[in-house]
């Protein structure tokens, strides 16, 4: 007859088996419970990128809209410039034609430096808002030497020629320059930022920035409130302060590609 002989190490085992079956399956529940956590995280994160994902699209479709808008609005009055230039070079070429036929005849001037003067002061009161008040002081100066007799017809023709190839320089020409402008009222005076005749940029005093916008034949001065664009104007100003008079510049008026002469 055999003895069936039991190890205390294995007793034990066999008595805590039926013990460890429900702890082993409380961790697998643990561990179920642990995850379904996570990918509930993991889908709110995911809807929650999806949803900014949106947002910057629209965003960015909203921002081409509006850059291809201003890209419009831009090349339109890139084109009334042109033909703006165009003529001034038209009338300058056929007043100076006109004095060449007329020879040195001084009465005979007068009604073309009065036609020229009329000329040139409708471009100065419909074109960019540039030290307007300087350019009109300086054309009435002429036109009263001339009626009163002070500066003989073919010197005023000659003034006239001059103050016509500075409007046409002023097409070519970018800088930094000081003036004053009506802003909401006042007279402010404020750096200007002027690029050919197509835009102008200011910065007050105050630290105040903004642009001169067309309304009709009229222009106007307003600031700017979007710090995107306040951003741009300032790299503007410091680009041709620094003497770098040429690049590719976003604007609020859309994007501008300066060039030198």
């Amino acid at each position: 007859m055999h003895r069936r002989v039991y190890q205390p190490g294995l007793l034990i085992g066999l008595l805590l088996f039926p013990l460890l079956l429900p702890a082993q399956a409380e961790g697998e529940g643990n561990n179920l419970e642990a995850l379904a956590e996570e990918l509930v995280r993991i889908r709110g994160e995911v809807e929650s990128l999806n949803t900014e994902l949106n947002r910057k699209q629209e965003n960015h479709r909203n921002e081409m809209s509006s850059l291809a808008s201003q890209k419009g609005e831009l090349e339109a009055t890139l084109r009334r410039e042109r033909l703006r230039v165009d003529q001034l070079e038209e009338d300058l070429a056929r007043n100076r034609e006109r004095a060449a036929q007329a020879g040195i005849a001084g009465e005979s001037l007068v009604p073309v430096a009065q036609e020229a003067i009329a000329s040139l002061r409708g471009h100065i009161e419909t074109s960019l808002p540039f030290k307007p008040k300087e350019r009109l002081a300086a054309l009435d100066e002429i036109q009263t030497q001339l009626e009163s007799g002070a500066l003989a017809p073919p010197r005023a023709i000659n003034r006239l020629w001059s103050f016509y190839e500075d409007e046409l320089r002023l097409t070519r020409e970018n800088g930094l320059y000081s003036q004053v402008i009506t802003l909401e009222g006042e007279q402010v005076l404020a750096d200007v930022a002027r690029l050919g005749t197509v835009a102008m940029y200011f910065k007050t005093r105050d630290g105040d920035y903004g642009q001169a916008q067309r309304n009709g034949e009229d222009w106007r001065f307003a600031e700017l409130d979007d710090r995107t664009s306040i951003q741009r104007v300032d790299q503007l100003f410091e680009s041709l302060r620094k003497q770098i008079r040429t690049g590719y510049f976003e604007l609020p008026n859309g994007a501008i590609r300066l060039e030198s002469e």
